[in-house]
């Protein structure tokens, strides 16, 4: 179970950090995602101290609740197809919960395997 999460996780950042490529800072949003993969594989190779998935997954938590946007609009687009500051913060919002949430998933089955 830990290896599938692992490896399908490690996809999903990966495929996260390369959406990543046309933003206006990719630089800061490639490699938050590739700290992500390489969570996941730590995990799926069972190294790493337990800790550090619950501190990855903290500072994540962190991030997102600081990039939250002051004026929920959703994740997707609105009727004119252009996407406003606050579609755009709740994305990138959504996606550091989503890594917050799988560092701790990780971290548990590490320790319980």
């Amino acid at each position: 179970m830990r290896k599938l999460i692992a490896v399908f996780f490690g996809l999903v950042f990966l495929l996260f950090a390369a959406f990543q490529y046309n933003d206006p800072d990719p630089q800061v949003w490639i490699p938050i995602y590739l700290i992500g993969v390489g969570a996941c594989i730590m995990a799926y190779y069972k190294t790493g101290p337990i800790w550090l998935y619950g501190i990855i997954g903290l500072v994540y938590a962190v991030a997102a609740w600081l990039q939250w946007p002051p004026v929920f609009e959703g994740f997707l687009l609105d009727s004119m197809g252009m996407k406003t500051i606050n579609i755009e913060l709740a994305r990138e919002s959504g996606g550091l919960a989503i890594c917050a949430v799988v560092m701790w998933l990780l971290g548990w089955l590490v320790k319980n395997k």
